[in-house]
Order: C-alpha cells, then structure tokens, then sequence
C-alpha cells in the first residue's frame, strides 16, 4: 500500500484546520473484532486500498489518543498526528490476523513509534536517544518527576537519581543529562553571544561548514560515474550464472540469501559463495586490465 498524506478523499494532513480534522474522523465506525479480522485477511490477500481505508479510517481515533500524550513536548500536534498515521498505514501492511491479536493492539506499536521518530528527530537539532535505554529515558523522566510531583527546575536529590536510574536501567548520569536536555532544550543558533563588543556575533558564526565545495561535489559525481562505467564494462568477464548471483547477493536492494540461491542452481551454498567471491575477483581483474 502506497504511503500518502491522502486516501480516497481523507485529508491525513490535520495541522492546517485540527479541529475541523478531529470532527471529521468522528464519522467513520468502528470496527467490531470479527469484522476487523475479516477485512485483515482480505487486505492480506489481495493488497486492496479499499480495504485499507476502512482499517485505517476505524482507528484514526486510536492516533489522537496516543499523540495526546505527547502534548508535553511543545510540538505541533497536528504533525504528530500526520505521523502517527504513517506508523497506522504501515500497521495495516505488516498486520497478521491469524497471529490472534487485534489490530488496535498491534497497530499501538508502530503508531507511537513513528510518533516517537519524530519527536527524536524534531524536538532536539543535536541527536539523542540512540539506545532503547536513553529512548526510554527521554520519554519517562518527564512523567516520573510529574508523578513526583517535580514541576519546577530544581535538581533532584541523588536519592531521586538513584532512584530513577534504577527503575529504568540507565547511570545516574545518563539521568542527570537528559534532565538537563529537558529543563534547556535547545538555544537559536542566531543567540548573539554576550560579551560581543559590535552585538552582531551570533553562534552561528562560530560553526564551520564542512559540506564539500561545489567543486568537490562535481568531481566525486564524476569518479562515481566512472567507476560505475568501468563496473558494467567488466561483466562481460561473466557468464549468465555468474551475473546472476553476483547481481543477487551484492547489489540488489534485497539480498538473497545462499540457500535460496543454491535451490536455485542445485548446488551447495558454499558453492555458491565461492561464485560470489569469485565474480568479484574476475570484476576486479578486468577493471585493472582496463586502465
């Protein structure tokens, strides 16, 4: 199923009129289980958009409700919900029925997934969140010291630390950090920086561009096309089969594995490999041959 801002006429792009968004979904039933599963095995078998729709109109309800808990990270929440619609398409096309699940349930995955992408990637211009640790830090802490009733910018005591640390997994620093992060977000690269005599330096200006020159960008483009001529060149040191795997494990999007391939051609999967390595060596040769 194709991933769209639109389908059949539903505006999935709710931050210019949120209000009139939220009414609209309003229209659309609910699903009971039966008919859920039902309609979950057609789409699985016939991919239809149809179908679709009516999966993914039954639960844009099931969005709002998860991105109303993330109303706290001063982000536009009609965006979230534009996000959290994308994690609900992608549930529609992984969903398995016969697994016994509801789909509310597995779509609440990948909804607050892409809600959570997005908020990682926007909410901060420096990277955090790496590890499933430091993700489940970020989107705790803040309702930790709520629950503490910790509402103001004072630090916690180490007993809070510690604590906090604990219940989930991550150092003390680790919490110490992120608690900074939180209370100070990000400053505008366009702050002048006190002490500036003329008041015009901004820390912007301190940040070196380290993106390649026009000329540089032109010279790379120009060895990767020569690289790849040379490339096709050298496959007629290859038979059919030869191309075949070496094409199917190194350079298709989707690489097929050793096995497949040696049901393909009835032969062992190390055979298979040595092929591979093989071709490699023979590609290589003839380049060199042709400079």
């Amino acid at each position: 199923m194709e991933k769209q801002s639109t389908l059949n006429g539903l505006d999935f792009s709710p931050e210019e009129n949120l209000s009139r968004y939220l009414q609209s979904i309003k229209k659309f039933p609910l699903l009971t289980s039966e008919e859920e599963y039902a309609l979950a095995l057609q789409y699985q078998k016939h991919r239809n958009k149809e179908i679709a729709y009516k999966l993914i109109t039954s639960h844009l309800r099931l969005v709002v409700k998860v991105v109303s808990k993330y109303r706290g990270y001063g982000l536009p929440i009609g965006e979230m919900i534009s996000e959290g619609n994308i994690g609900l398409m992608y549930a529609v096309d992984k969903f398995a029925p016969e697994k016994g699940f509801r789909f509310s349930t597995y779509a609440l995955w990948w909804i607050k997934a892409s809600v959570q992408k997005y908020i990682l990637n926007s909410w901060s211009l420096v990277k955090l969140g790496t590890t499933a640790a430091q993700k489940k830090l970020f989107f705790n802490l803040r309702k930790i010291k709520n629950r503490l009733n910790l509402i103001d910018d004072r630090e916690m005591s180490q007993h809070i630390l510690n604590s906090i640390a604990n219940s989930l997994d991550v150092s003390v620093q680790e919490v110490t950090d992120m608690n900074m992060r939180l209370k100070s977000h990000d400053g505008s690269l366009n702050t002048i920086i006190d002490g500036d005599a003329d008041g015009t330096t901004e820390w912007l200006d301190f940040i070196s561009d380290n993106k390649p020159t026009q000329e540089e960008s032109l010279a790379h483009s120009e060895t990767v096309k020569y690289r790849r001529k040379m490339f096709y060149k050298a496959l007629y040191v290859l038979n059919t089969r030869e191309k075949d795997i070496l094409f199917k494990r190194r350079l298709y999007d989707k690489t097929i594995t050793l096995d497949d391939l040696s049901k393909t051609y009835h032969i062992s999967k190390e055979r298979v490999r040595q092929i591979e390595l093989n071709s490699i060596r023979k590609i290589t040769k003839a380049i060199e041959l042709m400079q």
